[in-house]
C-alpha cells in the first residue's frame, strides 16, 4: 500500500478555503459580462454565468493545488520506494481540466450579447493557461519518469535517460544541494560507469526530494559523500 508522506490541509480548513475563492470568483466575475448591480440585485440571467466561471476558476485551483485531491504517496517496491508521477493522478487532471475550456465556450456561446470580450478573454487565458503551466505540461514530459531506491539497486528513467546501477558497484554517491541545502540532483560514482549525474529537478520530483533525501542518507549511509552545487 502506499505510503503518505504529504497530506493536505484538514479538510474543514480546505473545503472553506475553496468556498471563499468560489465566492470572491462569483462576485469578480460579474465584470466579464454587460451588467449593472441593479441588475444583480433584482436578479438576472447572468447568475448562470458568474456560476460556471466561478467553477472553471475553482477546477484550476484543484487542479493547482493538487494535493487536495491526491495526497502524495509513495510506493513501496521490494525492500525500497519507488518515486514517480501518479500517472491515475495526471490522467484524472486532464479529464477535469477539460471542463474548463468547456465552460468558457458554453459561456460565450451562451451570452453572446451580455460578454465583455475583453475581460472574458483574460479570464480565460488565466484559468485554461495556468494549470498547462504549471502542472500538466511538466507532468506530460516527466510521465514515464521514475526513481527506485531499493537496498541493492538504484534505478532510474528522465526521458531518454535511463539507468541501474547496483549498489554493490557502487563507489560514491553524492547528493548535491542548491544554495538553500535542498537536494534536487544525485550523483552516483561507479568504477565502470563513472560519473552519473540523475537531475530530480527535471523528473517532476519535488514533493518527493525531502524522502529521497532521507531514505538515501538512511539506506546508503557508507557511500554518501556531501557536496554543495
Amino acid at each position: 500500500m502506499a505510503k503518505i508522506i504529504r497530506s493536505t490541509y484538514p479538510v474543514e480548513f480546505s473545503v472553506g478555503l475553496l468556498i471563499l475563492i468560489f465566492v470572491l470568483s462569483f462576485f469578480l466575475s460579474s465584470q466579464l459580462f454587460y451588467v449593472h448591480w441593479r441588475e444583480l440585485m433584482d436578479g438576472t440571467n447572468v447568475y448562470l454565468g458568474m456560476f460556471l466561471i466561478s467553477s472553471a476558476v475553482i477546477i484550476m485551483v484543484l487542479i493547482l493545488w493538487e494535493e487536495f485531491l491526491f495526497p502524495i504517496r509513495i510506493k513501496p517496491s521490494d525492500d525500497g520506494m519507488v518515486f514517480h508521477n501518479h500517472r491515475t493522478k495526471l490522467k484524472t487532471q486532464l479529464l477535469i481540466y477539460l471542463l474548463i475550456p468547456a465552460i468558457f465556450a458554453f459561456v460565450y456561446y451562451y451570452f453572446p450579447d451580455r460578454i465583455n470580450i475583453v475581460r472574458f478573454i483574460i479570464w480565460a487565458v488565466i484559468c485554461t493557461g495556468m494549470p498547462v503551466m504549471v502542472k500538466l505540461a511538466s507532468g506530460i514530459k516527466n510521465y514515464n519518469d521514475f526513481l527506485k531506491l531499493t537496498n541493492t539497486v538504484i534505478e532510474y528513467k528522465n526521458n531518454k535517460k535511463t539507468g541501474i546501477f547496483y549498489v554493490k558497484d557502487i563507489q560514491r554517491i553524492i547528493p548535491v544541494r542548491d544554495e538553500k541545502r535542498l537536494l534536487h540532483k544525485v550523483e552516483v560514482v561507479t568504477e565502470n560507469e563513472g560519473q552519473v549525474l540523475i537531475d530530480l529537478d527535471e523528473m517532476e520530483l519535488e514533493a518527493f526530494l525531502g524522502s529521497i533525501d532521507q531514505f538515501i542518507a538512511t539506506h546508503y549511509a557508507g557511500l554518501v559523500e556531501e557536496k554543495v552545487a
